[in-house]
C-alpha cells in the first residue's frame, strides 16, 4: 500500500515537471535565442523545455536574464539580448539630465 502511494506521488511530480515548461512570457523582445546555429520561435524552445528538469529549466531562465553560450543536455545555446542605451550599469532607466532653474542653469 505504502509503495503504492509513493508512485502515484512521482507520477504526480512527473505531471507537474511537464506544466513547469517555460511559457511564453518568459522569453521577452529583444532575445534571440540559437539551438545548434538555428534560430528558433517561442512556440519550438517551449517544445524543447517540456523534457527538461526543474534544475534545467532554472538554468535556462537564469541564461535569459544574463544572456552568453552554454550547452544544455548535449544541444548548444547562444541567448543574444538586445542592450538599451538608456540604462544604467544597475538596469534602471536613466532618467537624463535633469535642468535646475537658477544662476547656473547657463551651463
Amino acid at each position: 500500500m505504502v509503495q503504492l502511494k509513493f508512485w502515484e506521488e512521482i507520477s504526480l511530480i512527473n505531471k507537474i515537471r511537464i506544466i513547469m515548461a517555460l511559457s511564453k512570457q518568459s522569453i521577452r523582445k529583444g532575445m534571440y535565442i540559437t539551438v545548434d546555429g538555428n534560430i528558433i520561435t517561442k512556440d519550438e524552445l517551449i517544445s524543447i523545455s517540456e523534457g527538461w528538469t526543474e534544475v534545467q529549466e532554472n538554468f535556462f531562465r537564469k541564461m535569459l536574464k544574463q544572456g552568453g553560450h552554454f550547452k544544455l543536455k548535449g544541444v548548444k545555446y547562444i541567448i543574444e539580448l538586445q542592450e538599451s542605451d538608456n540604462k544604467r550599469s544597475d538596469g534602471s532607466k536613466d532618467s537624463g539630465i535633469i535642468q535646475i532653474p537658477g544662476e547656473d542653469s547657463r551651463f
